[in-house]
């Protein structure tokens, strides 16, 4: 007989975990509190446009072990176009300049180094950082599936990456930065433009980043976020899943020190061989759970790990087309305001004239992005919401006109997604889209995807890395039926 999987959540991280399960013999039934499969990675219509909510750039869009898990998901299909931008964001700058950030790597430094020709040697070290990053090779299996001849073959082919992974693993990018030693006072002051909106990141994020897009790996699949997560559902169903939407897990029952089962807030239990949480983390240890096994490294998380700020999204429809020579602003805007957020750092607009899928002929999508303290969001509802996101509505028109000046009068649409809608359509820990923020202190830890003391319960999703995102949410769903076919004594496949 098929072992029963109960799996919590219908996010990319559950459809992964779904379709490596039926794949593999298991009959699995994912549970969502939405009546959508997919999570965070989604997006909407208003009027007739479509706001997308994820996907910017997508890691693994040509090959690699990422790759290879969009494919068997059916993420990606051979339909799938994908657009890789010649730049990766380009910087507005307070003066009202720019500063690009070409995609390629090469190209990068030419331009580094026509803007600043004294800093010709520390241009060189940063992007030569950036080259020997590409050596790094990922793992396509677990840490139990490894031998030592896989470790082995990780150390030779990624020792240029490894050893700048330990040097620069725990430093952040402003501090990395720094440390080259540039003496451009402009282009300090534009790579500091970078750091802070950063905030802690690590550097390694940064150098891994550019070679991603430099390799042409970090595409973006045209048609967004919707129509990816349907092609795994699609694919997931078609292996026999079943999706079950508008089901919201309570709790989780045990039997000893053992999950059997899950009860719905409607009170409907569902009983299981395996259950595995594929949703919020916070909200499966501390609440399904009720915080009985709580790890000491789960619990230092939460209490010492920074949580990714979370993010209020302006979407516009244009009834117009706006032509933009860059498809991404990071416009630098600190102590400036956005309804009640004094911006940290700024805020991001793109301009979606790239994907013809989203944006319809005549017609322009645009979207503006910045982070907002959860501190501010947690007690808003009723009439005093409401007259938050129409200061936020009002007051990113005007910042979009001044950007833009060609969209003035011609805006349709305005669509404003606060941290609380994240939280109400996914149950995300305080509106921390991505989980764990990577910082130059948690950069090389993982949490695991077993619980101690609670036997047949698995953990699945971006929480478990630091940095979140799409990859590694799908990745642990592959990681954890090889882990569950070991355990069974079957031969783990994918096809």
């Amino acid at each position: 007989m098929q072992k029963k999987v109960i799996i919590i959540g219908g996010g990319v991280a559950g459809l992964s975990s779904g379709i490596y399960g039926q794949l593999n013999g298991y009959n699995t039934e994912i549970l969502e509190m939405h009546s959508l499969p997919g999570g965070q990675c989604t997006a909407w219509k208003r009027e007739g446009y479509t706001f997308d909510y994820c996907i910017h750039w997508l890691v693994g869009s040509s090959f690699g072990p990422f790759h290879d898990i969009w494919k068997e998901t059916g993420a990606l299909d051979e339909q799938t176009k994908i657009w890789d931008p010649d730049t990766y964001v380009t910087m507005r700058m307070p003066d009202g300049d720019d500063f690009i950030i070409y995609a390629d790597i090469d190209r990068w430094e030419q331009y580094l180094v026509d803007l600043a020709p004294e800093d010709g040697k520390p241009i060189a070290k940063m992007c030569n950082h950036m080259r020997k990053m590409s050596t790094m090779q990922l793992f396509d299996k677990p840490s139990a599936h490894r031998n030592v001849l896989d470790y082995a073959r990780f150390m030779v082919k990624s020792g240029p990456a490894i050893r700048l992974f330990m040097k620069y693993g725990k430093t952040s990018l402003g501090a990395y930065f720094k440390n080259l030693g540039f003496k451009n006072d402009l282009l300090k002051e534009q790579l500091q433009g970078i750091a802070v909106s950063m905030e802690d990141f690590s550097a390694i994020v940064f150098l891994f980043t550019l070679v991603w897009f430099s390799q042409r790996n970090a595409g973006y699949p045209l048609g967004g976020s919707m129509p990816f997560t349907m092609r795994m559902a699609e694919r997931y169903r078609s292996l026999g899943g079943v999706f079950s939407g508008k089901s919201r897990v309570e709790k989780i029952i045990t039997d000893g020190k053992r999950a059997v089962g899950v009860r719905l807030a409607d009170g409907t239990l569902k009983y299981a061989d395996y259950v595995i949480g594929a949703c919020d983390l916070h909200a499966l240890m501390y609440d399904m759970l009720d915080g009985k096994y709580i790890t000491p490294k789960i619990e230092k998380a939460f209490a010492e790990w920074p949580l990714f700020k979370p993010i209020v999204q302006v979407s516009f429809g244009i009834n117009c087309t706006i032509e933009s020579e860059f498809h991404t602003y990071q416009v630098i805007a600190s102590g400036e305001s956005i309804g009640s957020t004094t911006l940290a750092a700024g805020y991001g607009v793109s301009n979606y004239n790239h994907d013809p899928e989203i944006t319809a002929e005549g017609k322009c999508v645009m979207k503006m992005l910045f982070e907002s303290p959860y501190e501010l969001w947690e007690s808003l509802d009723g009439d005093a919401y409401r007259a938050e996101k129409e200061k936020i509505a009002s007051d990113a028109i005007e910042k979009l006109e001044n950007l833009y000046p060609a969209v003035k009068g011609s805006i349709e649409v305005v669509d404003v997604a606060t941290p609380l809608t994240d939280i109400r359509y996914t149950g995300v820990w305080r509106g921390a889209y991505e989980g764990f923020l990577p910082t130059s202190k948690n950069m090389t830890k993982t949490l695991s995807s077993t619980v101690k003391g609670l036997d047949h319960f698995y953990l699945a999703g971006q929480w478990l890395s630091p940095g979140g995102g799409l990859p590694p949410s799908a990745q642990s769903g592959k990681w954890l039926f090889q882990l569950i076919t070991k355990r069974d004594k079957k031969k783990f496949r994918v096809f």
